[in-house]
């Protein structure tokens, strides 16, 4: 289970306008504490729109990748998920086994699911999304860290950024320190994370270049905007992902019976603020107990790109393992 959607979120009505407003609220301080310096943007940086993309059609079938895997830790279901393309690796991360439930382990899987690494990040949060950052044949993992309780409750106060070593102890940058229930997602087609955070008590959206984040640059956003109310349900946040303009969100919880599935995707444009699409996923809807866990976009070596949706479920309601699952939509529309 992922966080409960804050019931007081805005439905956006930003305008061009509001969006330039609202931009200057992101000059808080941002600490990078590997360098041991404060890094702060200009009170009032301006946004200019994000380059028109197009955007998944939400209403076209699903494709499976794997189904049942294992993660290196196997007692606790996947949460996020992130691709380097650039290595073609994917990256889930879950709870650790025997843990506190904010300690977090990243697991390196292929494109069959088989593992392929692992690190750890103790006291880090809950693993709602994460990122991923190639260098040359590296990848750098970008998570929340410095959890705000010892608990699976836990949330990031900031964001990491480390090389995954399999088996090493991750050498972490921070970032963003002080921020409330931080997390991170990446495009890995045009190099920008995004960064989705508490900001007056309302969840709001942030990018930035990728390059200019990985070195402490946090004052000039591409796109600032709180995210949008969903007004059909109520809804459990399960995890997001970023493609050219547009932010796709997962929501919805597991369910034994397949006929129960309420799980959504939803395309939002990031240059408003505004949804542009929403859609009930039934993919992989035999899997037992079935719960969406995290999107993410990869881009095949055949030069399809795709949006992942990650599922966790059990092979019965009594077994203590939990595996994961991924499938993927591939249709581009304007």
């Amino acid at each position: 289970m992922s966080e409960q959607v804050p019931p007081d979120l805005l439905r956006s009505t930003f305008s061009r306008r509001s969006l330039l407003r609202t931009g200057g609220g992101l000059a808080a301080a941002t600490a990078l504490l590997g360098a041991g310096a404060m890094v702060a943007g200009p009170a009032s940086a301006a946004i200019t729109a994000l380059p028109v993309s197009k955007r998944f059609d939400l209403t076209e079938p699903s494709y499976d990748e794997f189904r049942g895997k294992l993660l290196h830790e196997s007692h606790h279901v996947m949460q996020g998920f992130a691709f380097d393309n650039q290595n073609v690796r994917i990256f889930i991360v879950n709870a650790r086994n025997g843990g506190t439930g904010d300690d977090l382990c990243v697991t390196q899987v292929n494109f069959s699911g088989e593992i392929q690494g692992s690190m750890h990040l103790g006291n880090a949060g809950h693993g709602v999304s994460i990122g991923v950052e190639p260098v040359g044949t590296d990848s750098y993992i970008w998570m929340e860290c410095d959890s705000d309780g010892p608990t699976g409750d836990g949330r990031g106060t900031a964001l990491a950024r480390f090389k995954f070593v399999n088996g090493g102890t991750p050498s972490v940058k921070k970032f963003l320190t002080g921020s409330d229930t931080i997390t991170c997602a990446t495009d890995p087609i045009n190099k920008r994370i995004a960064v989705r955070r508490k900001e007056g008590g309302k969840m709001h959206i942030s990018v930035y270049p990728l390059a200019s984040a990985a070195a402490g640059d946090f004052g000039s956003p591409l796109a600032h905007f709180a995210q949008p109310a969903l007004a059909d349900h109520s809804v459990t946040f399960q995890g997001y992902t970023i493609y050219g303009q547009y932010l796709y969100t997962l929501d919805g919880e597991g369910h034994e019976n397949p006929a129960d599935i309420n799980s959504y995707v939803t395309c939002i444009d990031m240059n408003t603020g505004k949804v542009k699409s929403r859609a009930l996923t039934k993919a992989g809807k035999s899997l037992v107990y079935r719960e969406p866990e995290g999107l993410g976009i990869y881009r095949s070596l055949a030069g399809e790109t795709r949006l992942y949706m990650g599922f966790g479920s059990r092979s019965s309601m009594t077994n203590a393992n939990r595996y994961a699952n991924l499938f993927y939509k591939n249709v581009l529309v304007d």
